[in-house]
């Protein structure tokens, strides 16, 4: 049985048999006004974050989510776009599905203002979407593209790139790991589907975003996950595994190369009102400016003295340079 069949038996069990503990998100339950989220959904929540930004989700945007879990996040995109078939929700596990279809009979009961058919369930695989060409604004997924090896991850990162209109954002969470892992770890069928040992590093995430196209990356959050102790796994030393919450958009790439916003900013303190380097980049007189790590690099290179630039926070909420 290869990983992508023990992935399916591993949410074929949590569709028919929730459970709690299978991912440990970190972000609190969206509480907004008027939504009510199912207890069965909380307890489905298979995720290691939040996709769901209210920035991303203006003027009623047409919205996919890949790999539906109980259907909590679906609601929750549901709630800012109120149409029918406004949220497609793809999953490869019948069981899943028919959950999520489920579950939606509850939120309907519990929200008023939702109806079951503001979300459009289809069976498909993430590496071939059931899903027209430029027709999404915004795609997300949850802790389920580390579960992928690196042949599926490309093509389901192309799938996504293929499916998003001109200026569309990918919004992903997943966890990551800086650390080397042994080929063990690495080729565990059920640790791989638990997303645990296919957690690539924040660069490597990074560049399989860029290496189909991508050309804007903002990463928005950087938050511990989990250990791979000794004593549980087959390790000899601790693995420390963090997730990161990442917004992928479909920008030209630039002649210079991708932006990629890992929450540095630059602060101009001199003698005048304002910097301008001559590139597209003003920073006003102690006013920090978010900027891309090529920004900053470019920045840092002029070699002024009045001209900070902060460490990446590996937090970015939008307003930068680029």
């Amino acid at each position: 049985m290869g990983y992508l069949e023990t992935t399916k038996d591993v949410y074929r069990e949590a569709a028919l048999t929730p459970d709690v503990g299978l991912c440990c998100t970190t972000n609190p339950i969206w509480e907004l006004p008027g939504l009510k989220i199912p207890k069965i959904m909380q307890e489905m929540n298979y995720g290691c974050g939040s996709t769901v930004h209210a920035r991303d989700l203006t003027n009623n945007p047409r919205i996919l989510y890949v790999g539906v879990g109980g259907g909590m996040e679906l609601l929750q995109f549901a709630y800012f776009s109120r149409q029918k078939s406004g949220v497609v929700g793809i999953d490869v596990v019948d069981e899943m599905l028919e959950a999520s279809r489920k579950n939606f009979v509850q939120a309907e009961e519990m929200n008023p203002w939702f109806k079951s058919e503001f979300v459009d369930l289809k069976k498909g695989d993430a590496t071939d979407l059931p899903v027209e060409n430029n027709s999404i604004d915004v795609a997300a997924q949850n802790c389920l593209f580390n579960i992928f090896k690196t042949e599926e991850l490309t093509k389901a990162l192309q799938e996504m790139y293929r499916v998003l209109k001109p200026h569309g954002k990918l919004v992903m969470s997943d966890p990551t790991c800086e650390q080397e892992m042994n080929e063990e770890l690495r080729n565990d069928e059920r640790l791989r589907a638990l997303c645990l040992s296919g957690s690539l590093s924040i660069a490597d995430y990074v560049k399989a975003l860029t290496d189909v196209g991508f050309g804007t990356i903002e990463i928005r959050a950087r938050k511990p996950y989990r250990i791979l102790d000794p004593k549980n796994y087959p390790t000899d030393k601790l693995v420390y595994i963090e997730s990161i919450e990442v917004a992928a958009i479909k920008d030209p790439m630039p002649p210079d190369g991708p932006c990629i916003f890992t929450g540095k900013a630059a602060i101009y303190y001199g003698q005048e009102d304002y910097f301008d380097d001559k590139k597209g980049h003003i920073l006003m007189k102690n006013q920090p400016l978010a900027i891309c790590d090529k920004t900053a690099g470019a920045l840092a290179s002029i070699g002024r003295d009045d001209i900070f630039i902060s460490e990446s926070t590996y937090h970015y909420d939008g307003g930068g340079c680029c």
